[in-house]
């Protein structure tokens, strides 16, 4: 292939470049597409021996971001990228959620997409290019791929949108939307949200889909120049006659399993049933394997025919709804005795076990991607068990279903968590029951845990499914789909949100020209669903509770001066370690703008409590005339040192012990004796606090008595009490 490059400026500043013909030459199509310093080489393969048994499109899309685009080096034992971590995953789900309905229905190859992050710019953000990336790759291919895709991010903030911001632009945004479509219509939606308004999203719609339709312009104009004829594959036609006897053998039968308003697994079984009898009556064993596909097909086509006849012509559904309603809902919360959260959602066949944890600023899950760095202190995580279908399938790690949905719902909720919520966050999801929009059940879930668990949640939040059946002129918007109006419908669009707004969506459509005023009659349809749902879970816990679960850590805040936190901590950590093993409590110290926050964790309040003032016994300053427990450390001739605050020794003079003359200071006291001492003051030369042990004793006849200064410290209790102070270390015992 000759080399060729392409440009356009898809608004000021942002100039998209794209070249092929130089790299990886060997693929079936490749470019390397720029903006600004960010580079992407995405390429795709198609194998030409097409498997006749295969009856779906065996499409895989890997995004990968190489540590070397940020001139990083991978961390671990073998300093080399591995396999691809979540946020990969989820940009690779992005790309062919966008591109898979666009290949023609019967084309069946083995393909493979691979977008790689070569190079990195600071600023611009690689995961809304990605999509153009690949579908110009196959674009400059002979695979047969009759549109081009784009992707863009669109924004909202103060009022406005904007298209493709950069990482510094993204702060404090209301919407964040990656939208993909062609250029008749919106394929793709992923994104969060800030409670904002039905009206608002579908602004964002039309505004973004001006962007796209620009960079599938610019994508033809690639195509025209590399002017490739696209590839012969094995088509099986149509067979009329074998259809309508299929139809007529099973046809009717069908449509009555369809109105019979079964359970799920019983509906399968009888379509099973009906599916083998059309094998068994029109597959010889001397056909070919194409014929067991057609066959295959053929009865899909019919199931599909009926079920979505029956929607248009009698606006009923499988299970007897119309197209409006939602299933029966039942919630429970405190289900787990032990959890700090936890709550029960089923809807129907759909059901979800979700549980709460807190923890604390240790447990916070540190991200170290190519492009992304920090840590989350909210997170949630979603498991689909095979039992939750009837299905028998090994335990294997969550696969990019799993990681998709759980994002999904992490995005609905997480922003609902207070700004000043002081713990790590960990929702578990383990779907029980699957038939339909598992990941909006978790959602609910999720809120109805968080609640439980006494999280102050802005407000709570719900989550609903919807299809589309759509025939011509003719379309019905569902509510709250099953799984096979997933499976035989033309849209899945999954909106969550609260009683103020949306806070996450994803949609994927099957249909080419889905018109913008389908898509706002199916938001306020969802709508309605979503605050019908919410009211239903509000009749289970209508706000969080008052008091976090008894077996949640508590977490107390407080500051200390910077020139303290040294020590707080100890050489190399022992200070901080010895009140951690003493008192149980778990101990996080770091410097914040030029002060010391100490953050102690505890689920027991004792313990909680010991090591708080630990600490502030160690950050406390001195107050002269003030008494303190004093222990003794060190004797000379002349005197002892004592530690009478962690940390914080006092000089105490042979005069200063008794009011009567000492020969010798070993005569009264010892290494490791305690009592209370009075802080006299403060040698001016050597900087060494001077302590008292007589001025709190009474006076010898005949001598005059010494004023007693009145406490006005927290850590000392002036005449009447005195600080104490674990004689075994640092630590003051409670208070009796």
């Amino acid at each position: 292939m000759e080399y060729i490059e392409h440009s356009i400026e898809l608004q000021e500043g942002q100039i998209f470049h794209i070249e092929t013909g130089r790299l990886a030459r060997q693929a079936d199509g490749a470019v390397v597409l720029r903006v600004k310093d960010t580079m992407l080489l995405a390429t795709v393969v198609a194998e030409r021996n097409i498997d006749p048994d295969i009856d779906f499109l065996p499409l895989s899309v890997d995004y990968k971001e190489n540590y070397s685009s940020t001139g990083k080096i991978p961390g671990g034992f073998f300093k080399r990228d591995g396999k691809l971590n979540e946020h990969e995953i989820l940009i690779s789900r992005i790309v062919d959620r966008s591109i898979r309905p666009l290949f023609p229905e019967d084309y069946h190859a083995n393909i493979q997409v691979i977008i790689s992050l070569i190079s990195a710019d600071k600023e611009v953000q690689p995961d809304a290019l990605a999509c153009v990336a690949a579908s110009a790759a196959i674009c400059v291919s002979d695979i047969p791929f009759p549109d081009p895709v784009s992707t863009v991010r669109v924004t909202y903030k103060d009022g406005k949108y904007h298209i493709n911001p950069t990482y510094t632009e993204m702060e404090n945004v209301l919407l964040d939307l990656m939208i993909a479509g062609t250029n008749d219509s919106i394929v793709m939606v992923e994104g969060e949200m800030n409670e904002v308004s039905e009206s608002v999203m579908m602004e964002a719609f039309r505004f973004a889909h001006e962007y796209i339709k620009k960079l599938n312009g610019f994508q033809l104009e690639l195509r025209k120049l590399v002017n490739k004829k696209p590839r012969e594959y094995p088509r099986i036609p149509f067979d009329p006659e074998l259809y309508a006897k299929l139809k007529e053998l099973v046809g009717q039968r069908v449509a009555s399993v369809c109105e019979e308003f079964l359970p799920k697994q019983q509906r399968s079984q009888k379509f099973e049933a009906l599916h083998q009898e059309a094998l068994n009556t029109f597959l010889s064993p001397t056909d070919p394997p194409e014929r067991r596909k057609q066959i295959n097909e053929y009865f899909e086509k019919l199931k599909s025919e009926i079920m979505r006849s029956m929607i248009l012509d009698k606006g009923i559904r499988l299970d007897g709804r119309r197209t409006d309603e939602i299933r029966d809902i039942w919630c429970e919360v405190g289900f787990l005795p032990r959890s700090h959260g936890s709550a029960i959602f089923t809807r129907g066949e759909t059901q979800s076990l979700t549980t709460v944890t807190l923890g604390t600023k240790l447990d916070e899950q540190t991200i170290d991607y190519a492009t992304i760095q920090g840590s989350k202190r909210f997170m949630l995580q979603y498991n689909f068990p095979a039992f939750s279908t009837g299905e028998v399938k090994p335990l294997r790690a969550p696969g990019r279903r799993e990681i998709g949905h759980g994002n999904l719902a992490e995005r609905a909720l997480k922003n609902l968590v207070p700004e000043d919520n002081e713990y790590t966050i960990r929702v578990v999801s383990e779907i029980l029951e699957s038939n339909g929009s598992s990941s909006m059940a978790t959602v609910c879930a999720g809120t109805l845990a968080l609640m439980d668990a006494g999280i102050q949640i802005k407000r709570p939040a719900s989550g609903i499914a919807m299809g589309l059946i759509i025939e011509g002129d003719r379309y019905a918007i569902l509510s709250d789909i099953l799984g096979d109006e997933d499976h035989l419908g033309d849209m899945d669009f999954k909106v969550a949100g609260t009683k103020n707004g949306l806070t996450a969506c994803q949609m994927d459509i099957k249909v080419r020209g889905l018109s913008f005023e389908i898509l706002a009659k199916a938001l306020e349809q969802a709508k309605k669903g979503r605050l019908y749902i919410l009211e239903k879970m509000l009749e289970t816990i209508s706000e969080p509770r008052p008091e976090l679960s008894v077996f949640a850590p508590r977490i107390v805040k407080f500051e200390i001066p910077a020139d303290s936190i040294g020590a707080v901590i100890g050489p190399g950590g022992k200070v901080v370690q010895e009140i951690q093993r003493q008192t149980g409590a778990t101990i996080v110290i770091e410097e914040v703008n030029g002060v010391g926050v100490v953050s102690v964790s505890s689920p027991n309040k004792d313990s909680l409590d010991a090591a708080r003032n630990w600490i502030k016994g160690i950050t406390a300053e001195p107050v002269i005339g003030d008494t303190y427990l004093a222990k003794v450390k060190n004797i000379r001739e002349a005197g002892a040192f004592c530690e009478f605050l962690p940390g914080k020794d006092g000089w105490l003079h042979i005069s200063e012990i008794s009011h009567e003359r000492l020969e010798s200071i070993e005569d009264v006291i010892k290494v490791g004796d305690t009592f209370n001492v009075k802080l006299v003051g403060l040698d001016p030369k050597t900087k060494k606090f001077r302590l008292s042990k007589k001025a709190l004793e009474p006076p010898l006849k005949n001598e005059k008595p010494n004023n007693k200064s009145k406490s006005s410290s927290p850590y000392s209790s002036g005449s009447s009490t005195s600080h104490t102070k674990n004689q075994g270390g640092n630590r003051p015992p409670s208070r009796r």
